[in-house]
């Protein structure tokens, strides 16, 4: 079994940043694949980031790309989404996700409460 638990969302204003933690309750977090997503209202969940089990091979979707980074940090059992640049349109919750590969990580069974992030005009 695996919890998780984000932080970091918040109000902020367009342009600004934010960084999201989500920290896992796996002794073995190493051996999980850790991704992002996002839900706006009134729409289906959708990818945001992801990264291996050792922090060398990241995913982006198109939308984040040059603006979020994730990183992860093993010894902490901590995944972050560091997010710059931020624009309306990523007014959304954001969820962290554990799984065994990037490819199934959206049918993962562990996912986080998820924490709100509202970026204003």
């Amino acid at each position: 079994q695996v919890q998780l638990a984000e932080s970091g969302g918040g109000l902020v204003q367009a342009g600004g940043s934010l960084m999201l933690s989500c920290v896992a309750s796996a002794r073995t977090f190493s051996s999980y694949v850790m991704g992002w997503f996002l839900q706006a209202p009134g729409k289906e969940r959708e990818f945001v980031s992801a990264i291996n089990w050792t922090g060398g091979i990241t995913y982006y979707a198109d939308s984040v790309k040059g603006r979020f980074t994730i990183s992860r940090d093993n010894a902490r059992n901590t995944v972050y989404l560091q997010m710059n640049t931020l624009k309306p349109e990523d007014t959304a919750v954001y969820y962290c996700a554990a799984g065994r590969s990037i490819a199934a990580l959206s049918e993962s069974h562990y996912w986080g409460q998820g924490t709100q992030v509202t970026v204003s005009s």
